[in-house]
């Protein structure tokens, strides 16, 4: 049973020694441990020092490209070096590194594909109380949008067994948290969460320059999520609601017409007509919508099935 442990960097030069000091070097049930850092255009020493550390492999961009295509590029190259098990954590030591034990037990008893560490959240004194509200309330929205129960979503400390790694795809630039919770959900792969403990920030997020900021961002992720894998629902939802508001605007009309006080209320027809032609309309986006994502099902099935012909193809050469 192989374990990578992957670690997305920028610039991290300073906290990477400590990261790494932090992480186990034997688990039970586990024949092999490497360690790999995605290093995402850093300017400063980070690639020098994960070598001077000893760090197996390195995954280099040229320049920044974000942590959702970072995080998507550590996991394609740790199937192709054979992980049974993949764990993510950060360079920046928030996460403690011995609990990782802890993290893979699931998987390791089959039990689960996916296993996302939950914070402490309301004992963490480096998060603000507006961030712990925050982080509450879209850990709510995600439960909601993915039909799972995953309490600490944004976490970033989190393993996947080989089969949940080859399925995984991430559409957005931003991060893979939140899409990856929404998409697993939908695909039904069995995910669970464990408590974990954290170790205090060595630095400020570099995920995001404010609250507000990272709420825009991850309510246009969760929403095009949702949309991407449930469009019919999202549209008759919205298409419902137009056509519930049309019909009530029109029976007041028709009340009123029938009484003969119809007259100067023809502004009433007209937005009826509007309201239920939109609500026809997005009745129809969802039907399409729903037959693209037929399609992009039996996309990603294909795309799983070469993923992981051309990672045991790797695994051979090896």
């Amino acid at each position: 049973m192989k374990l990578i442990i992957q670690i997305p960097c920028y610039n991290e030069e300073e906290t990477l020694p400590e990261t790494y000091q932090d992480l186990p070097k034997s688990i039970a049930g586990i024949d092999q441990i490497e360690y790999l850092i995605i290093d995402d255009g850093s300017t400063d020493k980070t690639v020098e020092v994960a070598r001077n550390l000893g760090i197996h492999h390195i995954v280099s961009f040229k320049q920044n490209m974000g942590l959702a295509k970072g995080f998507m590029a550590g996991l394609d190259s740790c199937l192709c070096l054979g992980a049974d098990i993949i764990v993510n954590t950060d360079a920046d030591n928030q996460y403690f590194g011995e609990d990782i034990e802890k993290l893979i037990q699931p998987i390791l008893n089959n039990k689960a594909d996916i296993v996302i560490g939950e914070r402490p959240i309301d004992e963490t004194e480096d998060f603000s109380w507006q961030k712990k509200k925050f982080q509450r309330l879209g850990s709510w929205v995600v439960r909601i949008a993915s039909g799972t129960k995953i309490p600490d979503a944004p976490s970033g400390f989190r393993a996947y067994s080989r089969e949940a790694a080859l399925r995984m795809n991430v559409t957005n630039e931003y991060t893979y948290t939140l899409e990856t919770i929404i998409q697993s959900g939908h695909r039904k792969i069995p995910m669970e969460s464990v408590p974990i403990r954290t170790n205090k920030t060595l630095r400020p997020s570099r995920l995001f320059s404010s609250m507000w900021k990272y709420m825009k961002q991850s309510a246009s992720v969760i929403v095009r999520s949702f949309i991407m894998y449930k469009p019919l629902k999202f549209f008759g939802t919205v298409g419902a609601i137009f056509l519930l508001l049309g019909a009530a605007i029109g029976l007041r009309f028709l009340f009123y017409f029938l009484i003969g006080e119809g007259s100067g209320r023809i502004q009433s027809l007209i937005l009826t007509a509007i309201l239920l032609l939109m609500g026809v309309q997005m009745i129809f986006f969802g039907l399409i919508g729903d037959v693209i994502a037929a399609n992009r099902k039996l996309l990603e099935d294909i795309q799983y099935r070469i993923r992981r012909k051309d990672s045991m193809n790797e695994k051979v050469d090896k």
